[in-house]
């Protein structure tokens, strides 16, 4: 029997960073996700074959299922990641690989693997879906994060999203600004590793409680404004306050200095897709600086 589960890629559009500290997150899904399609296979083994958008396959392997359940950290990339994440759900549900019937699994993206919208957090609320169990708790004891890509993963609207006591909260909010077609999201052509760019953040001793009351100003005033002025006011001032936190140059200071709008980066800093205010179509200026993707808002956010 054939099952197919799908998931919501993401971006987070305010408290990067600071939302593993708890501050609040406006989070949006995108149009893009992934699919997963579970398929009878031979006993006890799982095929498993990863497509990106374009149909070419970018991972492949076939395992059994003592090696999951016996699972070490000797394997690498890929494979250790996927290995992670399948030992912790058969925890989390012991019934997971308890018979003989062994899978075929396909992964289907919807976006390039390189776009950074949530490859890893689709796949993982994916397995949640199909084994029934909590993709947070998976999430938790795999590889971490704040969970905002979980929360879009699994609903269809933005979201407010925040950790109290290290559990997540999140509610449905209305995001469809007035000015939406003045709202662009340019890929800088390179991918950034979430987990590296939460332990650079964690390294840092920055006093944050202030920061954290301040993000959560700046997320109700992007969330209910009117004002496209307003909001690239408020997108500044974002950007500075996580400059100052990470020591980092804003991506506008050092990519886009020239740039006649407002850009703001969009969780981890320093590749994946950046937010672009700007009164005029940008695309010549980005092509002419050898950046090609450029998305609306209409096509990217669901």
């Amino acid at each position: 029997m054939k099952q197919t589960f799908y998931s919501n890629g993401k971006l987070l559009l305010t408290g990067e960073y600071l939302v593993l500290d708890g501050a609040k997150a406006l989070a949006l899904p995108t149009k893009f996700g992934q699919n997963l399609v579970i398929s009878d296979g031979e006993a006890s083994t799982v095929s498993w074959t990863s497509y990106d958008s374009d149909g070419t396959v970018w991972f492949e392997s076939t395992f059994t299922f003592e090696e999951i359940k016996s699972f070490q950290t000797l394997e690498k990339g890929i494979k250790k990641t996927l290995f992670e994440i399948l030992s912790e759900a058969h925890k989390l549900n012991p019934e997971f690989l308890s018979d003989s019937k062994g899978y075929t699994i396909e992964t289907h993206l919807t976006f390039p693997k390189n776009w950074g919208l949530g490859t890893s957090s689709t796949l993982l609320a994916n397995i949640a879906k199909w084994l029934e169990i909590d993709p947070f708790q998976l999430l938790k004891n795999s590889f971490g994060g704040s969970g905002y890509d979980i929360a879009c993963a699994q609903n269809d609207t933005a979201i407010l999203y925040e950790l109290r006591d290290e559990r997540p909260y999140f509610t449905a909010v209305d995001f469809f600004p007035a000015f939406h077609d003045n709202l662009y999201f340019l890929y800088l052509n390179q991918k950034q590793s979430s987990k590296a760019a939460i332990n650079t953040y964690l390294g840092k001793q920055k006093e944050k409680d202030r920061a954290i009351i301040e993000i959560n100003q700046i997320t109700a005033e992007v969330l209910n404004t009117d004002s496209i002025k307003t909001f690239a006011s408020a997108l500044e001032k974002h950007e500075s306050l996580m400059s100052n936190i990470l020591e980092m140059h804003t991506v506008k200071e050092a990519l886009f200095p020239d740039f006649k709008g407002v850009i703001k980066s969009l969780g981890a800093w320093g590749g994946d897709f950046v937010l672009v205010v700007s009164k005029e179509n940008p695309k010549k200026y980005f092509e002419e600086k050898g950046y090609a993707t450029l998305l609306s808002f209409s096509d990217m956010i669901l």
